[in-house]
């Protein structure tokens, strides 16, 4: 089955640019590119599958990362949240609320690299054999 990512940004380039590279991984992306409107279709279940992980730019117009993720942490308090920012020092405003944050631009491998941990990490590890 292929896990199902929800990536929200209001740059429509860096949207299909990482839309691109995650699909070509094999997983199945959903684009956004308003906030406001993934939470309406979060609390109205309007997704055609699970979402696994969220990814999100920090500055878009009408919300901000951060509050989107305060917003999403009262509905979904568990769901994995990658949150990309030109802005390092945007990460302070996400204390507490549990993200995983990068800073752009952020290079295919670590997307993906990243994506695959927070998307598999509460499975178990097959990677490595079991010990005997």
């Amino acid at each position: 089955m292929t896990d199902t990512l929800l990536l929200i940004d209001d740059n429509a380039v860096q949207a299909a640019t990482r839309q691109t590279i995650l699909r070509r991984a094999g997983y199945f992306v959903i684009a956004a590119l308003n906030p406001v409107r993934a939470l309406d279709q979060f609390q109205n279940d309007e997704f055609p599958e699970k979402i696994k992980l969220v990814i999100t730019d920090h500055l878009m117009p009408g919300m901000n990362g951060a509050d989107f993720v305060r917003a999403l942490r009262k509905l979904l308090p568990t769901i994995p949240v990658l949150v990309i920012s030109g802005l390092e020092e945007a990460e302070q405003e996400y204390v507490g609320l549990d993200v995983t944050f990068r800073v752009k631009p952020l290079l295919p491998e670590l997307l993906l690299e990243t994506v695959h941990r927070l998307v598999h990490q509460d499975e178990p590890d097959t990677a490595s054999p079991p010990i005997r």
